[in-house]
């Protein structure tokens, strides 16, 4: 069959001979062996250990040899670590020589299907329906959006959710190194540009390459393409200077940091601008152009399974001339349902009159 090679244009479905059920099962995210054993993860987090007979000498062999070829990249002694990734798979392998479990894998895998809906998020306790709501009335105001969180808590996929709000006339511009938004797939005939942002682009450019594209040269080329919205799959460094400086002209748009507390947003941009030479400018920056700071957890919620949740929503806001934050969910409860004025104004003059009413 055919079916796996044209959505990932990595390896056709033979290659991944008994992990090709795990593959094509979409509740299924990660495809992990340590050399021993072979770990399945699912969407609910709960990770379980499969039979590692399925995965032969002889397979491991094979299905290596085939990543290898397929992104002409040697995967030996003195390359120990292979890398690969399509639009819907990434790829990490370790060769036996640098471990001491053996031959290592992890297939990560980012399909272009839809994991949440409203429905569902409510149903399971994600967040109630009027803080879904008035999140979903944000977009339609458009507001810029920080979503943060650890690792695997799903800060991608709510931003995908959130996204689907967009009015399909905008023009969205997705910035990311590894596919993982699917924006032109998920929502077809809406505008859309999806750039990919090359790793080795990061190195050229500190070495003077002014055309590499990395996020920050992605990020001021996007405002030549006349954009609505910049989803930007994560800010992690300098970028985010060009990512308040895109949003200062008007571009709305979305994106991930890593951090543990929405207060801790505006820091946690300051440490990633590293400019102290103008500190106060950038911080009011940070209040004037963050509109909201969501904070996504994991906790334990029986049956082994994990639960995903708003855990902090917040608004930024800077008004005569004060910076301001205010705490709107806490402990994933509602702290209050006032909102502040300047957001208040803002969503009559989009048209929406009542922020905490959707009909999903």
């Amino acid at each position: 069959m055919d079916e796996l090679k044209n959505r990932s244009a990595l390896l056709d479905d033979e290659s991944f001979g008994p992990l090709l059920p795990f593959i094509r099962d979409t509740s299924i995210t990660d495809v992990d062996y340590n050399g021993t054993d072979l770990w399945l993860t699912d969407i609910h987090k709960v990770k379980v250990k499969e039979d590692a007979s399925l995965v032969t000498p002889k397979f491991l062999e094979v299905f290596m040899n085939k990543v290898s070829m397929a992104v002409e990249r040697q995967f030996n002694p003195a390359n120990p670590i292979l890398e690969a990734e399509s639009d819907e798979l990434r790829i990490t392998a370790v060769h036996e020589t640098v471990t001491t479990t053996g031959r290592a894998f992890c297939i990560r895998k980012a399909p272009a299907v839809p994991r949440y809906d409203a429905k569902g998020l409510i149903a399971q306790g994600y967040c109630d329906r009027k803080t879904l709501s008035l999140l979903v009335n944000c977009v339609l105001t458009k507001m810029n959006f920080v979503i943060c969180g650890d690792t695997g808590v799903g800060k991608t996929e709510f931003a995908k959710f959130l996204s689907g709000y967009i009015r399909p006339q905008d023009k969205v511009i997705t910035i990311e190194d590894n596919p993982e938004w699917h924006y032109a797939e998920l929502y077809p005939g809406n505008d859309c540009i999806a750039i990919k942002v090359k790793k080795e682009s990061q190195g050229a450019a500190k070495r003077g390459n002014v055309t590499a594209m990395d996020y920050t040269n992605a990020i001021k080329t996007c405002l030549r393409l006349n954009p609505s919205w910049i989803m930007l799959s994560e800010a992690r460094s300098k970028e985010a200077k060009s990512l308040l400086e895109c949003w200062s002209t008007g571009v709305k748009g979305i994106t991930t940091i890593h951090t543990d507390n929405v207060l801790k947003i505006p820091d946690r941009f300051m440490n990633m601008i590293q400019n102290s030479l103008d500190a106060d400018r950038m911080i009011n920056d940070i209040y004037d152009f963050i509109d909201i700071g969501i904070l996504l957890r994991i906790k334990e919620a029986g049956d082994g399974r994990k639960k995903r949740y708003i855990d902090q929503m917040c608004f930024f806001d800077r008004e005569d001339g004060q910076n301001r934050a205010y705490l709107m969910v806490s402990d994933g409860q509602t702290v209050t349902d006032a909102l502040p004025a300047s957001i208040q104004k803002r969503m009559e003059r989009a048209g929406v009159k009542e922020p905490y009413a959707y009909v999903f």
